[in-house]
């Protein structure tokens, strides 16, 4: 699939962000300290570990540690996708404290609350 197909597809905005991510799998494996690339409001990219053993698909629980993990964002995620190095995450399930963290950070850096708003509708729409 082209790179303009996968952006016309794309409805939430990615963040790039520099922070780390702590996964674990429903088959009870944890990967401490993964780097996350970007975040969005549906879901984040990280680099993936070496010894990465989950499916596409698969449902993890994902935490993303913001202020040196002062800040944890959780969600309940699916693998949306796997490379040779990264792995894509879609949110499908988060807490009010969480999903309230992470629209403060994409609208912190997204810098444009019409488009955090439409997003915002999109994701609701798709409850």
């Amino acid at each position: 699939m082209s790179e303009e197909v996968t952006l016309e597809r794309r409805r939430f905005s990615r963040i790039p962000f520099d922070a780390l991510a702590h996964i674990n799998s429903e088959d009870g494996d944890e990967y401490l300290n993964c780097k996350v690339i970007d975040v969005s409001l549906k879901g984040l990219l990280v680099e993936k570990p070496g010894q990465w053993h989950a499916d596409l698909h698969q449902l993890c629980r994902v935490d993303l540690l913001l202020e040196q993990g002062q800040i944890v964002i959780e969600m309940q995620a699916s693998v949306a996708n796997i490379t040779d190095h990264l792995l894509g995450f879609e949110c499908q399930e988060i807490d009010l404290d969480s999903i309230t963290h992470l629209k403060r950070l994409v609208e912190l850096n997204l810098g444009d609350e019409g488009l955090l708003h439409r997003e915002l509708i999109t994701l609701l729409d798709q409850s």
